[in-house]
């Protein structure tokens, strides 16, 4: 089919060309104003005071014309078409007909390619207001905890300061949480970003983040996505912290879809991300350190618009990641400006207008109630939250395999209260091998062989998990 279609396209391109010819045009384009088709051409004539069309005054002799009909044999003169204008391709539907994606409102590889609106401008529910209207445990959770991180929230306080002179031990205080928002030049070269100082990675890297950073704590550092991913990692490891986590913001471009223009040097792709590196410092156990914690509450993606061209914002997202996640009240957040001044926090950076940040008056709000320097918890957050799975053979666990104490599942053994099956026939009570499989008073001929004890695998209404066993096959049907 394929090949008919251009052949066809081949003899209508010769028998223009040889209209072309006949007439004097200086080839195919010319056809539309020879035959009077040029609506446009023909308007500017008529404006330029010319009443009828002016023919070029070399014409075709009928031995030039014999010429090309002998060198064109198979081509004639039947049917001619007129000029058929130009076709106009806005996307590539007639191009993706016969192939995997001949459908290509569902291909967003291929979308982006046509109109510049990324993939991840279509994923739903990305806000933070609507983000969790179909989890209604996690929803209620975030709200308690916003409303708790709320209530336990220090003052908004902020230190205007030249962090390449500055002495953080100034601050007089250890803190559980540092945020750095580093001004790269590799934010001018992609978005405009202005900075009075443009901070190199070795120079980032000379801060004295170990004079602020508590015994355990966690650091959250902007590194673009370029070099600043190994430079990072790099300042992490100087500092004294592990690298744990790297969030990731995809940007989004609704507002204003099309192709970036300024591509960063080196780059493959279009980048559309930036990365938040993060680090831990000291030990902090997920199952055993909840009062410091609590993880598995946020997730480690940011969808959200890219900022204007030359905004230095980041999401503000990112701090209510750290907020969930770190119960710690003491937050310092470097690099940081008028706009990013929070509760809760203690800003400081060269763009600042003002100060207000008093050492010892801070020490002393931090302080001020039973937790001291954390936020505490409820209930019915500790309810709600998601908790790591307790330590797989802990001290204290008399459990050898999977039972209780010498078997799997029972007293001594994977039967009974002292054998496998009762007596050696599988029904009576002598031992044969010792302790049932999840039974205290089972057999595999009576009650049944069950890995869950009496209530079993409920999910199934029977089975390896509850009532029904190899002796009583007959008696339960499964639900």
């Amino acid at each position: 089919m394929n090949e008919r279609l251009k052949e066809l396209r081949e003899r209508s391109q010769e028998r223009k060309k040889l209209l072309a010819l006949a007439l004097g045009a200086s080839g195919p384009e010319g056809l539309k104003t020879i035959l009077h088709s040029d609506v446009n051409a023909e308007k500017k004539l008529q404006d330029s005071g010319s009443s009828s069309l002016n023919y070029p005054s070399r014409l075709t002799t009928s031995s030039e014309t014999s010429v090309a009909l002998d060198n064109n044999k198979n081509k004639t003169f039947d049917d001619i078409d007129e000029y058929e204008p130009e076709e106009i391709y806005t996307d590539s539907s007639t191009f993706l007909k016969g192939t995997q994606s001949a459908n290509p409102h569902n291909d967003y590889c291929q979308h982006f390619v046509d109109t510049g609106e990324r993939p991840q401008n279509f994923i739903r529910d990305v806000g933070l207001a609507n983000r969790f209207e179909e989890y209604p445990k996690l929803r209620e959770l975030i709200r308690l905890k916003d409303s708790l991180i709320g209530k336990s929230n220090t003052p908004p306080m902020y230190l205007a300061c030249d962090l390449e002179t500055f002495d953080f031990n100034d601050l007089d205080c250890k803190f559980d949480v540092i945020l750095i928002e580093p001004p790269l030049e590799e934010y001018q070269r992609s978005h405009g970003v202005v900075h009075d100082k443009y901070w190199s990675w070795d120079e980032i890297e000379r801060l004295d983040i170990p004079a602020v950073a508590a015994q355990r704590s966690f650091l959250w550092i902007w590194c673009g996505n370029a070099e600043g991913l190994e430079r990072g990692r790099t300042c992490l490891k100087r500092w004294g912290f592990r690298r744990c986590e790297d969030i990731c913001w995809v940007k989004t471009n609704i507002k204003n879809p099309g192709h970036n223009k300024n591509l960063q040097p080196n780059a493959t792709f279009q980048r559309t991300k930036e990365h938040c590196l993060m680090g831990i410092k000291g030990t902090v156990k997920r199952s055993t350190d909840g009062d410091f914690i609590h993880a598995n509450v946020d997730i480690d993606l940011i969808i959200e618009e890219e900022s204007e061209y030359s905004s230095k914002d980041k999401p503000v997202e990112i701090f209510h990641i750290i907020e969930h996640f770190c119960l710690g009240k003491r937050r310092l957040h470097i690099f940081g400006r008028d706009s990013t001044i929070r509760p809760g926090w203690v800003t400081i950076g060269p763009e600042l207008t003002s100060s207000n940040f008093n050492a010892n008056m801070y020490k002393q709000i931090v302080n001020k109630d039973v937790f001291g320097h954390l936020t505490g918890c409820t209930d019915e957050i500790e309810r709600l939250r998601p908790k790591s799975p307790p330590p797989k053979n802990k001290p204290g666990n008399n459990s050898s395999e999977r039972g209780n104490k010498d078997g799997r599942g029972g007293v001594s053994g994977r039967g009974g209260v002292s054998g496998r099956g009762g007596n050696p026939s599988r029904g009576s009570s002598q031992p044969r091998g010792g302790g049932n499989k999840g039974m205290l008073v089972s057999s595999r001929g009576h009650l049944g062989r069950s890995r869950g004890g009496v209530m079993g695998n409920r999910m199934r209404g029977g089975g390896r998990g509850g009532f029904r066993g190899r002796g009583h096959r007959g008696n339960q049907m499964q639900r």
